[in-house]
């Protein structure tokens, strides 16, 4: 057995930026997403980063409901 199977190279991922990664979270609120888009995002994107985007987002949302409410209301 040679030393190169026993330890192969780590897998250099390349960073998203921020803007995939609210890209990514917006196209998740919607449910529509091309499947070869999704396993890109998979590779690319921080998991904490898109758990805070996913909290801002419907932290949002929500702000967003309450105010349409209280202006048709």
């Amino acid at each position: 057995m040679n030393q190169d199977a026993m330890n192969p190279e780590p897998v250099q991922r390349r960073k998203a930026s921020v803007m995939r990664t609210i890209k990514a979270v917006a196209w998740s609120f919607i449910g529509l997403r091309k499947g070869s888009e999704y396993r890109e995002d998979l590779e690319r994107v921080n998991p904490l980063h898109v758990i805070g985007i996913g909290l801002a987002g419907i932290f949002a949302l929500v702000v967003c409901l309450i105010a349409l409410v209280n202006w048709i209301v």
